[in-house]
């Protein structure tokens, strides 16, 4: 029970697994979160990951009462970690002009942006009180500029980014800190079924290793893979005129059906 603890939501599948996995081989004791407990737990079996140092433990994002739920219930039944990682995100195409997809984008915001808080919430009074801990929101480079048919995506995950620098300046001098992490294009079931190219993509597992030096160093923010942090640079540099005919054509995030 000595080894640190680390609570990551979206842990059944995508980059909350490869982290898991990543943690897991660090010698860290996992609790980890998902809609999907069962194959959470299939999960674990298959890593032959013993249950004193797993516990898993359902809840919906989307719901703040669940998640917030499953917070408390790390903290009694495996302690305060040290690590919390608030994954869990969806990525749905829009289209303003189809009413539907306001229910969409509000679904979106609801688990993307206040499902991360409140994935916070049940441990931030505690570790100011313990003066250590970690939080880690995952954003993305989609946070950089809005890309066309991605608003809510977007959005979302450029609130992310706000988000979390002004948790990182509430919680500056109390032992807390905030690491903001912004995946270019990883290799997940989200992004599988997107229609267009996706440069510098990479493996989940090769993600997480590098997430997990970045959280380790206490990065305050970080673009992973580097390539798309120059990339993300450059395109914020360029006119909106330039950008706007530059991804006219492109292919649009999948809408729901």
């Amino acid at each position: 029970m000595s080894a640190p603890l680390v609570f990551i939501t979206g842990a059944s599948s995508g980059i909350g697994q490869a982290l898991a996995a990543r943690y897991a081989r660090a010698g860290w004791r996992l609790a980890l979160v998902a809609r999907r407990t069962e194959v959470l737990e299939a999960w674990v079996r298959a890593q032959g990951l013993a249950g004193e140092r797993v516990g898993v433990y359902g809840a919906d994002v989307a719901i703040v009462d669940s998640i917030v739920a499953a917070g408390q219930a790390c903290i009694e039944r495996q302690g305060l970690p040290d690590v919390v990682i608030a994954n869990a995100g969806i990525s749905v195409g829009m289209d303003t002009g189809e009413r539907g997809d306001l229910d969409v984008m509000r679904e979106v915001f609801a688990i993307n942006n206040v499902g991360l808080a409140a994935t916070f919430h049940p441990f931030l009074r505690p570790m100011r009180q313990r003066g250590s801990g970690t939080l880690v929101g995952i954003a993305s480079v989609a946070a950089i500029r809005g890309l066309p048919g991605h608003g809510a995506y977007c959005a979302s995950k450029a609130g992310v980014v706000a988000y979390c620098e002004s948790l990182r300046g509430e919680t500056r001098g109390t032992g807390v800190r905030v690491v903001t992490l912004l995946p270019g294009y990883i290799a997940t079931p989200l992004t599988a079924r997107n229609p267009y190219p996706m440069p510098f993509l990479m493996p989940a597992e090769r993600f997480a290793d590098r997430a997990f030096r970045a959280i380790e160093a206490g990065d305050s923010y970080r673009v992973i893979p580097w390539q798309m942090a120059v990339v993300v640079k450059l395109l914020r540099l360029l006119p909106n005129p330039l950008f706007d005919r530059l991804f006219a054509g492109r292919g649009r995030k999948p809408r729901r059906r």
